[in-house]
């Protein structure tokens, strides 16, 4: 399996020539190339820098076969889509798209403040390997080979993504949701997080546009 980073949250995999698409949102300035490439669209919440609602809902109109999954709060926002088009999920559920196998943990986005309503929010552990856990620090009770692991925004804490790296115990970590940080920014949390100082694994800085296989090892 072959994993392009786009810029924040968004990430596209790709294996035997199928492609899915990952939480592209406002912004992911190449999000509409990322979905036309893709045979499935995966969204973890409703914020917009996680689904650009107006980009996806013209993907739908345009291409009859493509397919989107996401929890309620997002997939009712497109009741005229076609049948089959759009499926809520929720924890628990598993599905096959596009040759991906995918397993839904999660429920609740991470607490940003007392003050914020809390959202609803899903990860996605695709073919039992790569877990993108959205905008939370929910440990899936299964093994993880890579985790996609959010290092920036309102309600992130280094602390807790120390912790959360530490009980998924993951073989590999890679960096998303991090255009809150400086390049200085993004090195200083790498370095937090990885062998150097408390984790145990180095963190994976990805560029946006680069693409890394994730076979085995």
């Amino acid at each position: 399996m072959q994993l392009t980073k786009h810029a924040h949250a968004c990430v596209t995999l790709a294996e035997g020539g199928a492609r899915i698409v990952i939480d592209p949102g406002a912004f992911t300035p190449d999000a509409a190339a990322a979905i036309a490439a893709a045979e499935a669209v995966l969204i973890t919440h409703e914020h917009f820098d996680h689904f650009d609602e107006n980009l996806i809902a013209q993907a739908l109109a345009d291409r009859p076969d493509l397919r989107v999954y996401g929890p309620n709060t997002v997939v009712d926002r497109w009741q005229d889509a076609r049948r089959g088009q759009v499926t809520a999920v929720a924890e628990g559920d598993q599905f096959t798209v596009a040759g991906f196998d995918i397993a839904v943990f999660g429920e609740r986005h991470a607490t940003i403040h007392r003050d914020v309503p809390e959202i609803t929010n899903v990860g996605y552990l695709v073919n039992a390997a790569l877990y993108h856990p959205g905008d939370a620090y929910h440990v899936p009770p299964a093994p993880i080979e890579t985790l996609l692991l959010p290092t920036s925004g309102p309600w992130t804490k280094l602390g807790e993504a120390l912790d959360y790296t530490r009980a998924v115990a993951p073989r590999r970590l890679i960096q998303i949701h991090e255009l809150m940080l400086s390049d200085l920014g993004q090195q200083s949390t790498a370095r937090f997080l990885g062998p150097e100082m408390l984790g145990q694994l180095p963190l994976t800085i990805v560029p946006p546009g680069d693409t890394v296989s994730l076979g085995e090892g």
